[in-house]
Parts: C-alpha cells; sequence; structure tokens
C-alpha cells in the first residue's frame, strides 16, 4: 500500500481534519481507484472531487465529440475542444489540475461486452450515463464481481442517488426492472447546476464507500427536488425474483 507523502499531507490537511476522517481514509483513497462513466454534466464533477480529493486512479469512460450543446454542464470539457473527443478532454484537465492522479481514458460506452472488464479494474463504480443500455450492463457486472455501485441519475430539475452493494442491497434491475420509455432519446432537459450538484454528492457518497467514514446510503434512496429544494429520503427492497441479483 502507497503511503503519503509530505506532499499528500499538506494537499490534503483540511479534509483529513475532518474528526473521523485522518490519515488513514487518506491513505486508502490514495491506494484506491473508481471508474466513473460516463464524465458529462453529473459524471464529470464526480470525477472531479474524486481525483480532487486524492483518489489514486480513476477510469473514465465517455464517447463522442465534445458539441456546443455539451457545455451549458460538462465542467472537464473546454470551448476550444468542440468537434474533439470529450474524454481526451476530460483526461487533459486532469494533467493540470491533479497530475497525481493516475487517469485511464476510454472513449466508448459501457456494453455487455466490455463492462465486466472495466468494473474489474477498479474498487468501486459511480454510474452516470444517460443510456439504462449501460445502466444495466454496469450493474450487472457490479453484481457478477461483487463492486459497489453508486447509482445517480437525474432529469431536468429532480435527481436521485443510492448505493449499490451486490448480496446486501438491491441492484438497478430492482429498482428499475424495465427502461423508461422517455430514456428513448437523450434530449431530456438538463440544468447544469442541478446535474452538477447530484454529482458532487456521487462523490461524497463514493468517498465514504471507499474509506469506511460516515453514513452511506446503502439501502436507502436520496431524491431531491432543486425546484423547491426538498430532499427525501426511504429505504429500498430487493427483489427475490430479480433476475440479475436474485440469486446472489
Amino acid at each position: 500500500m502507497a503511503e503519503l507523502t509530505d506532499r499528500d499531507r499538506e494537499m490534503f490537511k483540511r479534509q483529513m481534519d475532518i474528526p473521523g476522517f485522518g490519515e488513514d481514509a487518506q491513505r486508502k483513497l490514495k491506494n484506491s481507484s473508481a471508474l466513473v462513466t460516463r464524465v458529462g454534466g453529473l459524471g464529470g464533477p464526480v470525477a472531479l472531487y474524486l481525483g480532487m480529493a486524492g483518489v489514486g486512479r480513476l477510469v473514465l469512460a465517455h464517447p463522442g465529440d465534445l458539441t456546443w450543446s455539451n457545455l451549458n454542464r460538462q465542467i472537464l470539457m473546454r470551448y476550444d475542444h468542440v468537434g474533439k473527443p470529450r474524454v481526451e478532454c476530460a483526461a487533459e484537465l486532469f494533467e493540470r489540475l491533479q497530475p497525481q492522479c493516475e487517469v485511464v481514458a476510454l472513449g466508448d460506452d459501457a456494453k455487455d461486452d466490455n463492462a465486466e472488464e472495466w468494473v474489474s479494474q477498479v474498487d468501486i463504480v459511480c454510474d452516470c450515463p444517460p443510456s439504462f443500455e449501460e445502466r444495466y450492463a454496469l450493474n450487472k457486472a457490479c453484481v457478477q464481481l461483487r463492486k459497489p455501485m453508486v447509482e445517480a441519475a437525474m432529469y431536468g430539475m429532480e435527481g436521485t442517488l443510492t448505493t449499490i452493494v451486490p448480496g446486501e442491497t438491491p441492484c438497478l434491475a430492482c429498482l428499475v426492472p424495465e427502461k423508461p420509455t422517455w430514456w428513448e432519446t437523450y434530449g431530456f432537459p438538463v440544468l447544469g447546476a442541478v446535474s452538477a450538484a447530484l454529482g458532487c454528492l456521487a462523490a461524497a457518497e463514493a468517498i465514504k464507500v471507499l474509506t469506511g467514514f460516515g453514513e452511506t446510503l446503502k439501502g436507502k434512496m436520496l431524491s431531491y427536488d432543486a425546484n423547491a429544494m426538498d430532499f427525501y429520503k426511504f429505504p429500498v427492497q430487493r427483489r427475490a425474483d430479480c433476475p440479475v441479483c436474485g440469486s446472489v
């Protein structure tokens, strides 16, 4: 296990000062890895704050080239990068902001034929893509490999967040057995501040899972409505007949 350096202690002093966090949690972050897919309006802040908190290795997945319509919310992207691969822009930003964090950039969607390989490389998955095909593929891989997954989703002014621990909590297929009909296109409304707020909460959740610090959303769902700034937390249950995790 890699030990903290004097520079680490200086850089992360303020978070190590949090009661109960300390050097032990920081050391765990330095030696941990996370997959964030994708790194747009929701996943971008997740990746950013995991890296800035000291997570040692990030695997970032995001296909396609940057468009003008991405720039209202995708904080890892740059104005002068339009027309170029998005994931490359995200990786370049980490070279400037947090060069100590090893970044692996994958220019593809999560699919049934690659998700298990990706998940096997990390300690935790942060599930932030816009399509349920990707979410279901990651969920299945996490259940098979017994890897925790922070599940974050938003639409318009609303967002939801939970932590999936295979064998202990419901998986995504328990919570959403069928793909919503409204998710056929990616044309759903997004206010950047709403997706970023959820991304920050998801990053905090992943940090807690990786370090064992604090209380996670394991077995609970957090839901918020930014229109009224209402937050709700309620229990969620496994389905015994779930085709993905029912036998786990």
